[in-house]
Protein backbone atom coordinates (compact mmCIF):
# COMPACT_ATOMS: atom_id res chain seq x y z
CA UNK A 1 0.00 0.00 0.00
CA UNK A 2 1.07 3.60 -0.57
CA UNK A 3 2.16 6.29 1.86
CA UNK A 4 -0.45 8.32 -0.48
CA UNK A 5 -3.28 5.31 0.77
CA UNK A 6 -6.01 7.10 3.23
CA UNK A 7 -6.84 5.30 6.11
CA UNK A 8 -10.31 5.46 4.94
CA UNK A 9 -9.81 4.18 1.51
CA UNK A 10 -7.77 1.47 3.60
CA UNK A 11 -10.76 0.44 5.29
CA UNK A 12 -13.07 0.47 2.61
CA UNK A 13 -10.57 -1.77 0.58
CA UNK A 14 -10.08 -4.26 3.72
CA UNK A 15 -13.70 -4.35 3.90
CA UNK A 16 -14.13 -5.30 0.04
CA UNK A 17 -11.34 -8.31 0.56
CA UNK A 18 -12.95 -9.69 3.48
CA UNK A 19 -16.09 -10.49 1.57
CA UNK A 20 -18.18 -8.47 4.43
CA UNK A 21 -19.49 -5.40 5.10
CA UNK A 22 -17.27 -2.98 7.82
CA UNK A 23 -19.36 -1.19 10.30
CA UNK A 24 -17.62 1.92 11.19
CA UNK A 25 -18.58 4.53 14.10
CA UNK A 26 -19.92 7.81 12.40
CA UNK A 27 -16.63 10.06 13.53
CA UNK A 28 -13.99 7.39 11.78
CA UNK A 29 -15.55 8.56 8.65
CA UNK A 30 -16.17 12.52 9.88
CA UNK A 31 -19.78 12.56 10.49
CA UNK A 32 -22.09 13.74 13.25
CA UNK A 33 -19.87 16.77 13.58
CA UNK A 34 -16.81 15.03 13.98
CA UNK A 35 -13.60 15.04 12.15
CA UNK A 36 -12.46 12.09 10.80
CA UNK A 37 -8.68 10.67 12.96
CA UNK A 38 -6.81 11.08 9.23
CA UNK A 39 -7.76 14.87 8.64
CA UNK A 40 -6.53 18.01 9.95
CA UNK A 41 -9.11 20.48 11.50
CA UNK A 42 -9.36 23.28 9.20
CA UNK A 43 -9.48 26.72 11.49
CA UNK A 44 -10.34 30.37 10.94
CA UNK A 45 -9.28 32.75 13.23
CA UNK A 46 -11.55 35.94 13.59
CA UNK A 47 -10.05 38.61 15.45
CA UNK A 48 -6.16 38.55 14.91
CA UNK A 49 -4.68 41.64 16.62
CA UNK A 50 -3.85 41.06 20.15
CA UNK A 51 -4.79 37.75 22.06
CA UNK A 52 -5.79 36.67 18.64
CA UNK A 53 -2.33 37.12 17.19
CA UNK A 54 -1.00 34.98 19.79
CA UNK A 55 -3.71 31.95 19.27
CA UNK A 56 -3.03 32.01 16.22
CA UNK A 57 0.15 31.31 16.51
CA UNK A 58 -0.76 28.55 19.16
CA UNK A 59 -2.75 27.15 16.64
CA UNK A 60 -0.42 27.14 13.70
CA UNK A 61 2.30 25.36 15.81
CA UNK A 62 -0.08 22.60 16.07
CA UNK A 63 0.42 19.87 13.93
CA UNK A 64 -3.25 18.61 13.58
CA UNK A 65 -4.20 22.31 12.54
CA UNK A 66 -4.77 23.75 9.45
CA UNK A 67 -5.45 27.31 9.13
CA UNK A 68 -7.67 28.20 6.31
CA UNK A 69 -8.87 31.69 6.76
CA UNK A 70 -8.28 34.72 9.14
CA UNK A 71 -10.75 37.88 9.30
CA UNK A 72 -10.23 41.23 11.44
CA UNK A 73 -12.18 44.58 10.77
CA UNK A 74 -8.38 45.61 10.78
CA UNK A 75 -6.76 45.58 7.59
CA UNK A 76 -3.23 45.76 9.51
CA UNK A 77 -4.58 42.81 11.62
CA UNK A 78 -5.44 40.89 9.00
CA UNK A 79 -2.43 41.14 6.33
CA UNK A 80 -0.13 40.21 9.51
CA UNK A 81 -2.00 37.16 10.12
CA UNK A 82 -2.46 36.45 6.60
CA UNK A 83 1.56 36.23 6.05
CA UNK A 84 1.72 34.13 9.47
CA UNK A 85 -0.67 31.78 8.37
CA UNK A 86 0.65 32.04 4.74
CA UNK A 87 -2.44 32.28 2.85
CA UNK A 88 -3.67 33.43 -0.07
CA UNK A 89 -5.53 37.07 -0.07
CA UNK A 90 -8.75 35.61 -0.79
CA UNK A 91 -8.24 33.95 2.25
CA UNK A 92 -8.30 36.99 4.29
CA UNK A 93 -11.62 38.74 5.47
CA UNK A 94 -12.98 41.72 6.35
CA UNK A 95 -16.51 39.97 7.58
CA UNK A 96 -17.03 37.39 10.25
CA UNK A 97 -20.18 35.99 7.87
CA UNK A 98 -18.10 34.80 5.03
CA UNK A 99 -15.84 32.79 6.71
CA UNK A 100 -18.34 31.15 8.78
CA UNK A 101 -20.40 30.35 5.03
CA UNK A 102 -17.30 28.73 4.22
CA UNK A 103 -17.68 24.77 4.00
CA UNK A 104 -14.49 24.09 4.55
CA UNK A 105 -13.93 25.75 7.56
CA UNK A 106 -14.46 23.17 10.40
CA UNK A 107 -13.61 25.41 14.01
CA UNK A 108 -13.38 29.53 14.36
CA UNK A 109 -11.38 31.18 16.99
CA UNK A 110 -12.47 34.26 17.80
CA UNK A 111 -10.57 37.40 19.74
CA UNK A 112 -12.70 39.88 18.87
CA UNK A 113 -14.03 42.54 21.30
CA UNK A 114 -16.23 41.51 24.30
CA UNK A 115 -19.24 43.01 22.74
CA UNK A 116 -18.84 40.80 20.07
CA UNK A 117 -18.72 37.13 21.67
CA UNK A 118 -22.07 36.58 21.72
CA UNK A 119 -23.05 37.23 18.29
CA UNK A 120 -20.20 35.24 16.57
CA UNK A 121 -20.33 32.52 19.09
CA UNK A 122 -23.94 31.73 18.68
CA UNK A 123 -23.82 32.38 14.58
CA UNK A 124 -20.62 30.02 15.01
CA UNK A 125 -22.29 27.61 16.11
CA UNK A 126 -25.35 27.17 13.85
CA UNK A 127 -23.04 27.46 10.96
CA UNK A 128 -21.59 23.90 12.65
CA UNK A 129 -18.58 25.51 13.91
CA UNK A 130 -16.73 24.57 16.93
CA UNK A 131 -15.12 27.50 18.81
CA UNK A 132 -12.35 28.80 20.96
CA UNK A 133 -13.63 31.85 22.13
CA UNK A 134 -11.41 34.48 23.87
CA UNK A 135 -12.87 35.38 27.67
CA UNK A 136 -15.43 36.26 29.15
CA UNK A 137 -17.39 34.09 27.37
CA UNK A 138 -20.13 37.24 26.89
CA UNK A 139 -20.53 40.70 27.75
CA UNK A 140 -23.85 39.56 29.57
CA UNK A 141 -25.32 37.21 31.55
CA UNK A 142 -28.16 36.37 28.81
CA UNK A 143 -26.16 36.59 26.45
CA UNK A 144 -23.07 33.79 27.74
CA UNK A 145 -26.58 31.64 28.05
CA UNK A 146 -27.49 31.88 24.13
CA UNK A 147 -24.21 30.78 23.81
CA UNK A 148 -24.40 27.87 25.79
CA UNK A 149 -28.23 27.02 24.59
CA UNK A 150 -26.61 27.22 20.81
CA UNK A 151 -23.53 25.33 21.39
CA UNK A 152 -26.00 22.44 22.98
CA UNK A 153 -28.62 22.51 20.16
CA UNK A 154 -25.77 22.73 17.72
CA UNK A 155 -23.77 19.82 19.39
CA UNK A 156 -20.41 21.71 18.92
CA UNK A 157 -17.80 21.63 21.29
CA UNK A 158 -16.31 25.00 22.81
CA UNK A 159 -13.19 26.18 25.05
CA UNK A 160 -13.32 29.56 26.46
CA UNK A 161 -9.87 30.95 26.87
CA UNK A 162 -9.85 31.38 30.21
CA UNK A 163 -6.45 29.18 30.36
CA UNK A 164 -5.58 28.75 33.76
CA UNK A 165 -7.45 25.91 34.18
CA UNK A 166 -4.79 24.65 31.81
CA UNK A 167 -2.03 25.18 34.06
CA UNK A 168 -0.52 22.76 36.47
CA UNK A 169 -0.06 25.01 39.48
CA UNK A 170 -3.08 26.11 39.13
CA UNK A 171 -5.10 22.69 39.19
CA UNK A 172 -2.82 22.10 42.15
CA UNK A 173 -4.03 24.51 44.23
CA UNK A 174 -7.49 23.79 43.56
CA UNK A 175 -7.21 20.38 43.87
CA UNK A 176 -5.64 21.00 47.48
CA UNK A 177 -8.44 23.59 48.47
CA UNK A 178 -11.02 20.90 47.37
CA UNK A 179 -9.27 17.66 49.57
CA UNK A 180 -9.36 20.31 52.89
CA UNK A 181 -5.81 20.51 52.98
CA UNK A 182 -6.36 24.22 54.13
CA UNK A 183 -8.46 23.25 56.55
CA UNK A 184 -12.43 24.54 55.77
CA UNK A 185 -12.35 27.15 52.83
CA UNK A 186 -13.04 31.02 55.02
CA UNK A 187 -12.57 33.16 51.98
CA UNK A 188 -11.25 33.64 48.50
CA UNK A 189 -9.20 36.92 48.32
CA UNK A 190 -9.04 38.03 44.42
CA UNK A 191 -6.73 41.06 43.41
CA UNK A 192 -6.71 42.57 40.75
CA UNK A 193 -5.28 45.71 38.93
CA UNK A 194 -6.05 49.44 40.39
CA UNK A 195 -5.48 51.51 37.54
CA UNK A 196 -6.01 51.19 33.82
CA UNK A 197 -2.80 49.99 32.19
CA UNK A 198 -3.38 51.75 29.05
CA UNK A 199 -1.64 51.32 25.76
CA UNK A 200 -1.18 53.67 23.72
CA UNK A 201 -0.08 57.49 25.02
CA UNK A 202 -3.75 58.05 25.65
CA UNK A 203 -5.42 59.19 28.36
CA UNK A 204 -9.48 58.71 26.84
CA UNK A 205 -9.71 62.39 25.83
CA UNK A 206 -8.61 62.74 22.42
CA UNK A 207 -10.53 64.44 20.43
CA UNK A 208 -13.12 62.76 17.59
CA UNK A 209 -11.15 62.22 14.07
CA UNK A 210 -11.76 60.16 10.71
CA UNK A 211 -11.15 56.16 10.93
CA UNK A 212 -8.07 55.64 9.48
CA UNK A 213 -7.89 54.01 5.92
CA UNK A 214 -7.10 50.61 7.02
CA UNK A 215 -9.73 49.88 10.08
CA UNK A 216 -13.08 49.08 9.16
CA UNK A 217 -14.76 51.14 11.86
CA UNK A 218 -18.63 50.30 11.93
CA UNK A 219 -17.58 46.85 11.43
CA UNK A 220 -15.50 47.17 14.76
CA UNK A 221 -18.03 48.74 16.42
CA UNK A 222 -20.60 46.19 15.10
CA UNK A 223 -23.62 45.57 18.27
CA UNK A 224 -22.44 48.29 20.44
CA UNK A 225 -23.51 51.43 20.53
CA UNK A 226 -22.95 54.17 17.64
CA UNK A 227 -20.18 56.31 18.67
CA UNK A 228 -17.34 58.74 16.78
CA UNK A 229 -13.85 57.48 16.36
CA UNK A 230 -11.25 58.14 18.13
CA UNK A 231 -7.70 56.47 18.38
CA UNK A 232 -8.43 56.05 22.35
CA UNK A 233 -11.01 53.95 21.50
CA UNK A 234 -10.59 50.91 19.61
CA UNK A 235 -8.76 47.63 20.00
CA UNK A 236 -6.80 46.61 23.71
CA UNK A 237 -8.54 49.92 25.30
CA UNK A 238 -12.21 48.69 24.58
CA UNK A 239 -11.71 47.53 28.25
CA UNK A 240 -12.00 50.69 29.82
CA UNK A 241 -14.92 51.65 28.01
CA UNK A 242 -18.48 50.44 29.57
CA UNK A 243 -19.80 50.00 26.28
CA UNK A 244 -17.98 47.04 25.66
CA UNK A 245 -16.33 46.35 28.94
CA UNK A 246 -16.00 46.82 32.82
CA UNK A 247 -12.75 47.16 33.23
CA UNK A 248 -10.73 44.71 35.55
CA UNK A 249 -13.49 43.21 36.24
CA UNK A 250 -13.56 41.48 33.43
CA UNK A 251 -10.47 41.75 31.86
CA UNK A 252 -8.61 40.42 34.95
CA UNK A 253 -12.02 39.13 37.08
CA UNK A 254 -12.43 36.31 33.89
CA UNK A 255 -9.40 34.62 34.82
CA UNK A 256 -9.39 34.85 38.65
CA UNK A 257 -13.11 34.78 39.41
CA UNK A 258 -12.93 30.86 37.22
CA UNK A 259 -10.31 29.52 39.36
CA UNK A 260 -12.27 30.90 42.61
CA UNK A 261 -15.13 29.14 41.27
CA UNK A 262 -13.21 25.96 40.46
CA UNK A 263 -11.48 26.16 43.85
CA UNK A 264 -14.34 26.44 45.56
CA UNK A 265 -16.11 23.47 43.56
CA UNK A 266 -19.04 26.40 42.55
CA UNK A 267 -18.77 25.60 38.56
CA UNK A 268 -22.44 25.03 38.76
CA UNK A 269 -23.62 27.58 40.27
CA UNK A 270 -23.75 31.70 41.20
CA UNK A 271 -23.58 33.93 44.27
CA UNK A 272 -27.08 35.03 45.91
CA UNK A 273 -25.46 38.25 47.29
CA UNK A 274 -23.21 40.17 45.49
CA UNK A 275 -22.17 43.88 46.47
CA UNK A 276 -19.92 46.39 45.08
CA UNK A 277 -18.05 49.18 47.01
CA UNK A 278 -15.51 52.37 46.45
CA UNK A 279 -16.27 52.04 42.93
CA UNK A 280 -13.95 55.10 41.35
CA UNK A 281 -14.17 56.16 37.84
CA UNK A 282 -12.23 58.55 35.82
CA UNK A 283 -13.99 61.98 35.84
CA UNK A 284 -13.38 63.23 32.10
CA UNK A 285 -13.09 61.49 29.09
CA UNK A 286 -14.06 58.02 27.38
CA UNK A 287 -12.66 55.37 29.77
CA UNK A 288 -15.34 55.55 32.34
CA UNK A 289 -15.61 51.78 33.42
CA UNK A 290 -14.86 51.26 37.46
CA UNK A 291 -11.40 51.87 37.55
CA UNK A 292 -10.89 50.79 41.58
CA UNK A 293 -13.36 48.60 43.57
CA UNK A 294 -14.33 46.11 46.01
CA UNK A 295 -16.89 43.25 45.02
CA UNK A 296 -18.33 40.75 47.77
CA UNK A 297 -20.00 37.86 46.85
CA UNK A 298 -21.38 35.56 48.98
CA UNK A 299 -22.55 31.64 47.94
CA UNK A 300 -25.74 30.01 49.37
CA UNK A 301 -23.37 27.53 50.42
CA UNK A 302 -21.68 30.12 52.20
CA UNK A 303 -18.54 30.66 50.37
CA UNK A 304 -17.18 34.20 50.21
CA UNK A 305 -15.26 35.75 47.21
CA UNK A 306 -14.08 39.35 48.09
CA UNK A 307 -12.19 40.77 44.91
CA UNK A 308 -10.58 43.99 45.06
CA UNK A 309 -7.99 46.69 43.21
CA UNK A 310 -4.79 47.08 44.43
CA UNK A 311 -1.72 48.86 43.12
CA UNK A 312 0.92 45.91 44.32
CA UNK A 313 1.66 43.36 42.00
CA UNK A 314 2.07 41.08 44.44
CA UNK A 315 -1.83 41.10 45.53
CA UNK A 316 -2.61 40.04 41.95
CA UNK A 317 -4.11 36.71 42.23
CA UNK A 318 -6.19 34.12 44.14
CA UNK A 319 -5.83 33.42 47.83
CA UNK A 320 -7.73 30.51 49.41
CA UNK A 321 -8.06 31.56 52.93
CA UNK A 322 -8.92 28.31 55.00
CA UNK A 323 -9.57 27.54 58.76
CA UNK A 324 -6.06 25.61 58.28
CA UNK A 325 -4.00 27.86 55.91
CA UNK A 326 -4.28 29.56 52.79
CA UNK A 327 -3.12 29.42 49.25
CA UNK A 328 -2.17 31.72 46.61
CA UNK A 329 -1.93 31.34 42.89
CA UNK A 330 -0.92 32.77 39.94
CA UNK A 331 0.16 31.63 36.44
CA UNK A 332 3.75 30.19 37.30
CA UNK A 333 3.00 31.54 41.35
CA UNK A 334 2.28 28.83 43.98
CA UNK A 335 2.67 30.21 47.51
CA UNK A 336 1.34 28.09 50.71
CA UNK A 337 1.02 28.62 54.57
CA UNK A 338 2.14 26.54 55.83
CA UNK A 339 5.04 25.68 53.36
CA UNK A 340 4.13 21.97 54.28
CA UNK A 341 1.34 21.43 51.96
CA UNK A 342 3.09 21.48 48.64
CA UNK A 343 4.87 18.20 49.67
CA UNK A 344 0.81 17.19 49.70
CA UNK A 345 0.33 14.42 47.25
CA UNK A 346 -3.15 12.70 45.95
CA UNK A 347 -4.43 9.70 47.44
CA UNK A 348 -7.27 7.30 47.04
CA UNK A 349 -10.82 8.47 46.79
CA UNK A 350 -9.56 12.38 46.31
CA UNK A 351 -11.02 15.02 43.88
CA UNK A 352 -8.92 14.97 40.68
CA UNK A 353 -10.05 17.84 38.62
CA UNK A 354 -9.29 18.10 34.33
CA UNK A 355 -6.84 17.35 33.28
CA UNK A 356 -5.09 20.09 30.76
CA UNK A 357 -1.53 21.25 30.05
CA UNK A 358 -2.08 23.11 26.63
CA UNK A 359 -4.98 25.26 26.62
CA UNK A 360 -5.43 25.57 22.58
CA UNK A 361 -4.38 21.98 22.09
CA UNK A 362 -6.84 20.80 24.42
CA UNK A 363 -9.56 22.53 22.23
CA UNK A 364 -8.19 20.55 19.40
CA UNK A 365 -8.17 17.45 21.23
CA UNK A 366 -11.91 17.73 22.20
CA UNK A 367 -12.76 18.69 18.51
CA UNK A 368 -11.25 15.33 17.64
CA UNK A 369 -12.27 13.46 20.07
CA UNK A 370 -16.35 14.88 20.35
CA UNK A 371 -14.98 15.15 24.14
CA UNK A 372 -15.07 17.97 27.02
CA UNK A 373 -12.61 20.70 27.22
CA UNK A 374 -11.27 22.20 29.55
CA UNK A 375 -13.32 25.26 29.99
CA UNK A 376 -17.11 24.72 28.32
CA UNK A 377 -19.66 26.62 27.93
CA UNK A 378 -21.48 25.90 31.20
CA UNK A 379 -18.39 26.74 33.29
CA UNK A 380 -17.07 29.80 31.05
CA UNK A 381 -21.05 30.94 31.59
CA UNK A 382 -20.92 30.93 35.45
CA UNK A 383 -17.46 32.34 36.14
CA UNK A 384 -18.46 34.94 33.14
CA UNK A 385 -21.45 35.91 35.03
CA UNK A 386 -19.69 36.51 38.10
CA UNK A 387 -18.16 39.66 36.42
CA UNK A 388 -21.12 40.84 35.28
CA UNK A 389 -22.75 40.70 38.75
CA UNK A 390 -19.99 42.87 39.96
CA UNK A 391 -20.41 45.16 37.28
CA UNK A 392 -23.97 45.57 37.31
CA UNK A 393 -23.51 46.03 41.24
CA UNK A 394 -20.84 48.67 40.60
CA UNK A 395 -23.37 50.08 37.78
CA UNK A 396 -26.47 50.37 40.14
CA UNK A 397 -24.39 51.55 43.27
CA UNK A 398 -25.96 49.13 45.56
CA UNK A 399 -26.12 45.69 46.43
CA UNK A 400 -28.23 43.07 44.86
CA UNK A 401 -29.92 39.16 45.35
CA UNK A 402 -29.36 36.91 42.71
CA UNK A 403 -31.54 33.90 41.66
CA UNK A 404 -28.55 31.45 40.38
CA UNK A 405 -31.06 28.87 38.91
CA UNK A 406 -33.14 31.42 37.05
CA UNK A 407 -30.26 33.65 36.53
CA UNK A 408 -32.61 36.96 37.11
CA UNK A 409 -32.34 39.19 39.89
CA UNK A 410 -36.20 38.61 40.82
CA UNK A 411 -38.32 41.75 40.89
CA UNK A 412 -35.15 43.91 40.69
CA UNK A 413 -36.47 45.11 37.49
CA UNK A 414 -33.52 47.62 37.22
CA UNK A 415 -30.75 44.86 37.86
CA UNK A 416 -33.02 42.55 35.58
CA UNK A 417 -32.59 45.02 32.78
CA UNK A 418 -28.96 44.90 32.60
CA UNK A 419 -29.07 41.08 32.16
CA UNK A 420 -28.29 41.75 28.27
CA UNK A 421 -25.87 43.87 26.86
CA UNK A 422 -28.14 45.59 24.14
CA UNK A 423 -27.39 44.89 20.05
CA UNK A 424 -27.63 47.69 17.69
CA UNK A 425 -29.15 46.28 14.51
CA UNK A 426 -28.67 44.67 11.87
CA UNK A 427 -26.60 42.74 14.43
CA UNK A 428 -28.25 39.79 16.38
CA UNK A 429 -27.81 36.29 18.22
CA UNK A 430 -28.58 33.44 16.47
CA UNK A 431 -31.37 31.27 17.70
Amino acid sequence: MSKNTSRRRFLATSAATLGAPLILPSRVLGRDGATAPNSKIRLACIGVGGMGSGNLNSFLSDERVEVVAVCDADANHRESARAAAKLQPGDAYRDFREVLARPDVDAVMNATPDHWHACIATAAAAAGKDLYTEKPLASGIADGRAICQAVEKYHRVLQCGTWRRSGMKTRLACEWVRNGHIGDLKVIEIGVPGKFQVSGNFDGTEPIQNAPAHLDYPMWLGPAPDAPYSPARGHFNFRWIEDYAPGYITDWGAHFLDVAQWGAGTDDTSPTEISATSVLRRDKGIYNAPESFRIEYLYANGTKIVMATSTDPKDWGIRFVGSKGTIFTENDRLETDPPSLRAVRPKDGDVQLFVSTNHHRNFIDAVLSRGRTAAPAPIAQRAAALCHLGAISASLGRPLKYDPTAENFGSDAAANALLARPIRAPWRLTA
